[in-house]
């Protein structure tokens, strides 16, 4: 087997433990914790499915590249959740090493391409890149809400907290702000988001 090959091979098995990552969110119908490629793979979906909702004008593959590679260095990085102040203050610099170690498996020029894909991701300085953060934002919170609000619950988020968060929903897409505010008051008004 030529050497390309042999790291590409390498890296596709390597990802595979992206399904051990566990993040703070559970499925919907209070099932069990959702691993870091379920998330990816719920959010590409959704991406496909609601970019007509897009601020601007995307390249739907992009973005949905995005949002399948995005999680990937949590499998040396570990999940952060989203509303850990403390695990919040060390995750680039250990993100930035897993994408060093992980994405380094690759072909130089793959690496490359995903590393910068991973980047702007990061920057959000493009059109792809803020849809992306908005299912990134938008798919933990429809499945929250399927929940009655119970992983906010469980690690005492407050409104604020999440509606900080959720400004960068509104960068990528206005309309589905719209929706993500609708959803945070219902929960505040039943008590499930405290205010």
């Amino acid at each position: 087997m030529d050497q390309r090959l042999e790291k590409q091979l390498a890296f596709a098995l390597e990802i595979d433990k992206e399904k051990n990552v566990l993040r703070q969110t559970h499925l919907s119908g209070h099932g069990r914790r959702e691993n870091d490629a379920e998330h990816a793979w719920h959010m590409a979906i959704m991406a496909y499915l609601l970019r007509e909702y897009a601020n601007e004008a995307v390249d739907i593959g992009k973005v949905m590249l995005m949002c399948l590679i995005h999680d990937i260095v949590e499998i040396q990085a570990g999940d952060t959740y989203a509303y850990d102040s403390q695990g919040l203050e060390t995750q680039k610099a250990r993100e930035d090493a897993a994408k060093e170690s992980l994405y380094g498996m690759l072909p130089e020029d793959q690496k490359r391409e995903l590393i910068a894909l991973f980047d702007e991701f990061e920057e959000r300085e493009t059109a792809e890149a803020r849809f992306a953060h908005a299912m990134d934002n938008l798919q933990p919170l429809l499945l929250n809400h399927s929940n009655q609000g119970g992983d906010w619950k469980a690690h005492g988020v407050k409104a604020a907290q999440v509606y900080r968060r959720q400004e960068g929903t509104r960068l990528g897409s206005e309309r589905l702000y719209e929706i993500t505010d609708r959803i945070l008051k219902e929960n505040i008004r039943r008590g499930t988001l405290e205010e």
